[in-house]
């Protein structure tokens, strides 16, 4: 189901960006998007429509948002993970996420080059053996060059819409029975849910804008052995205006390894 992938494809994103998984191996204001008559005059008829027509409708306006921001997080048996990120259908992004146990870090991209800016706590982790003193040495620098190396090249994925909200709509390849919830409202855009159970007991829920277009604006997860979790999206279609740091506020991470190798 649609809302049990973004759980967990927060989850990936937020381990891809510690450099621990390649992808795929582990767990603002919307009024519905754009600005135009025919957009806003759109209503989702949720007394004929079924829950499955509901939520293909929702993977379908997902699928064609060029732009969106994402805000929740996820709590496990490793603690919680956060993000607040926006990003669009150019490769560009700019927001924060965090782990537990790694610490928080910043990340830009301008489309063509990733940067991040790591706290303290994820300088140290970083750095390793060597962390404490990395975490003084490059504090408020970024650091960029992930795509030639094997650990941290996909974070560039992170950023990228197409590939994000692909892995969101792809089927899961379960038959969770998609059901109709009830009407709602979720930071002032008027909603309705989709639930389903999953076969460790997690309950999933949607909420789908019902004017305009019908764009997911919460999924949430409860309950279950994989966590739970909620993430909000918001910003549909809002364009990016994205600026690089300066040459001199960056670090290339292959010299970063090889001046600070972990044991």
């Amino acid at each position: 189901m649609l809302s049990k992938r973004l759980v967990s494809t927060a989850a990936i994103c937020l381990v891809l960006a510690a450099g621990t998984a390649a992808c795929g191996d582990t767990k603002g204001d919307s009024k519905g998007g754009g600005d135009s008559k025919a957009a806003a005059s759109q209503k989702l008829d949720t007394d004929k429509l079924s829950a499955q027509d509901i939520e293909k409708q929702a993977k379908d306006a997902l699928a064609g948002a060029t732009a969106l921001k994402i805000s929740g997080n996820m709590v496990d048996e490793d603690g919680k993970m956060e993000m607040n990120l926006s990003l669009d259908n150019k490769s560009q992004c700019t927001g924060t996420m965090s782990m537990p146990g790694m610490g928080k870090f910043e990340i830009i991209s301008d489309g063509k080059t990733s940067y991040v800016k790591p706290d303290a706590d994820f300088w140290t982790n970083l750095g390793g053996p060597n962390g404490a003193q990395a975490a003084e040495l490059f504090k408020g620098r970024y650091l960029t060059g992930f795509d030639t190396d094997p650990e941290m090249k996909s974070l560039s994925s992170v950023c990228n819409l197409a590939d994000f909200s692909k892995k969101i709509t792809e089927d899961d390849g379960t038959d969770n029975k998609v059901e109709k919830g009830s009407a709602g409202n979720v930071n002032g855009v008027k909603t309705f849910s989709l639930k389903s159970t999953d076969t460790k007991g997690g309950v999933s829920t949607i909420s789908v804008a019902t004017e305009g277009k019908p764009y997911p604006v919460r999924i949430e997860h409860t309950g279950g052995t994989d966590g739970s979790g909620q993430i909000d999206f918001s910003d549909f279609d809002k364009p990016l205006t994205i600026q690089a740091p300066s040459a001199d506020n960056v670090i290339d991470f292959a010299k970063f390894k090889s001046q600070f190798k972990t044991a």
